[in-house]
């Protein structure tokens, strides 16, 4: 296989360098598929992720709001209701999700076909 070009291997590293940015972390992915789901209260995407905590899900929607990949909105009601919604912007990472999943569904297998298959024997 012939070498690319430092430049080159720049140029095709960029894009995935600002995608991994912008859904670094094991739950920024977890937190718009929640909301893509139906889960637009804090609380209700708080109990759809285990293992979160309110105040890494707190960061965590502020940086997806910021990327214009969620929606904020407060409704002027008592108590005041804040909902989280997708934005259009969100469906662009629906092929990425898919991917992932299809590509973490065949990851676990092999592993787990890996994991059984080195189980001792009992000797």
């Amino acid at each position: 296989m012939k070498q690319r070009p430092h430049s080159e291997c720049q140029s095709a590293l960029l894009p995935i360098r600002d995608a991994l940015e912008v859904l670094s972390g094991k739950w920024k992915l977890q937190i718009i598929i929640s909301i893509s789901t139906g889960n637009q209260r804090f609380r209700e995407i708080e109990r759809s992720i285990p293992g979160i905590t309110s105040k890494v899900l707190a960061k965590e929607l502020k940086d997806l709001e910021e990327h214009q990949l969620i929606k904020r909105t407060v409704h002027d009601t008592i108590p005041v209701a804040v909902l989280y919604t997708p934005e259009p912007y969100a469906c662009s990472l629906d092929n990425v999700i898919k991917a992932l999943h299809e590509w973490g569904t065949g990851h676990r297998k092999k592993i787990i076909q890996r994991e059984t298959t080195e189980l001792p024997t009992g000797e």
